[in-house]
């Protein structure tokens, strides 16, 4: 990716425009059960290597404004990375692009969700209360990238080809 005004310009927009989504959907965006309308931004990658910093900078905001616990904040945000870089590289199928939010929310921010929020402080480990935390954040992920992403995907291909350029 070259560094440029055109290029920081975008990964701003992007961030801020997560930022935003994240925070005016806050009640559904944060928690053991969470339908992040921010998170279908996550398929931009597929247009641009802009969307990559864009997004892990503005899940970090959105986190770190939305009052989440701290490791909530890192561990968060590099599960956007991981999966904008993953999506990125499987740029040419939007539909298994879509898989990797949920993958790596599912794996890294479910069991997040399960120590920050839902296990009590010095309570037992709870093997399916965890399953059920990967899962719904998971699940969650999915109707987000798999509908309002792809349907995101579609619609800029669309509009404006050279949008992206």
């Amino acid at each position: 990716m070259k560094l440029s005004t055109r290029s920081i310009t975008r990964a701003a927009m992007i961030a801020a425009l997560y930022c935003v989504l994240t925070l005016l959907f806050q009640p559904i965006s944060y928690g053991p059960v969470q339908f992040r309308v921010s998170e279908a931004l996550t398929l931009l990658p597929v247009f641009t290597a802009d969307a990559v910093p864009g997004l892990f900078i503005g899940c970090l905001l959105a986190n770190l404004l939305g009052g989440a616990l701290w490791y909530d904040v890192v561990f968060g945000a590099l599960a956007t990375l991981l999966a904008a870089l993953c999506t990125r590289r499987l740029r040419s199928r939007p539909a298994l692009g879509a898989a990797m939010p949920v993958l790596f929310n599912g794996l890294i921010v479910g069991p997040v969700v399960y120590f920050a929020y839902s296990k009590a402080p010095d309570g037992p480990f709870s093997l399916p209360l965890l399953l059920k935390d990967v899962g719904s954040v998971a699940l969650g992920e999915a109707a987000v990238c798999f509908i309002l992403g792809l349907l995101l995907v579609a619609a800029l291909r669309k509009a404006n080809r050279r949008l992206w350029e």
